[in-house]
């Protein structure tokens, strides 16, 4: 699977995120720090990868910054995007289940390389909700 990773710095678990992804036999597509020549401010980075899954060039994306906040919130105001902040396994399980969340944001600052070990786990292993009321929810996101 094609996933577009980016980071607005080289530190924390941002080399992790392609060790792992590539680890896991993912192809990652760099942006911002992680990319030679690339603009590596959160907002742009962010953008840059959610617009990578938004144009089908990656089934999903990873963004990366510092609280992993802005990197939400940059990848989210790309049309299609639905990107959820995971700070643990359930959260985001509970993402991909219910939200059918397509960009997944960390914070550089917080999560351990344990712990992206057991959010990637639960990011690949959970599948989008088939519940009509779950399924009205992300229609509901997608005409907003």
């Amino acid at each position: 699977m094609r996933i577009s990773v980016s980071a607005d710095e080289d530190t924390g678990v941002a080399r992790a995120v392609l060790d792992e992804l590539t680890a896991r036999g993912h192809r990652p597509i760099r942006h911002g720090a992680l990319a030679a020549g690339e603009r590596a401010d959160w907002a742009w980075a962010s953008a840059a990868a959610a617009r990578d899954v938004a144009e089908g060039r990656a089934e999903s994306a990873v963004v990366c910054c510092w609280t992993g906040t802005g990197a939400s919130i940059a990848a989210n105001k790309v049309p299609g995007v639905r990107a959820a902040l995971c700070w643990d396994a359930p959260t985001a399980a509970g993402a991909r289940r219910w939200n059918d969340a397509n960009v997944l944001a960390l914070s550089l600052r917080s999560t351990s390389r344990a712990v992206l070990t057991e959010i990637l786990d639960a990011w690949f292993a959970a599948d989008p909700s088939d519940d009509p009321g779950d399924r009205a929810n992300i229609e509901h996101l997608d005409a907003l």
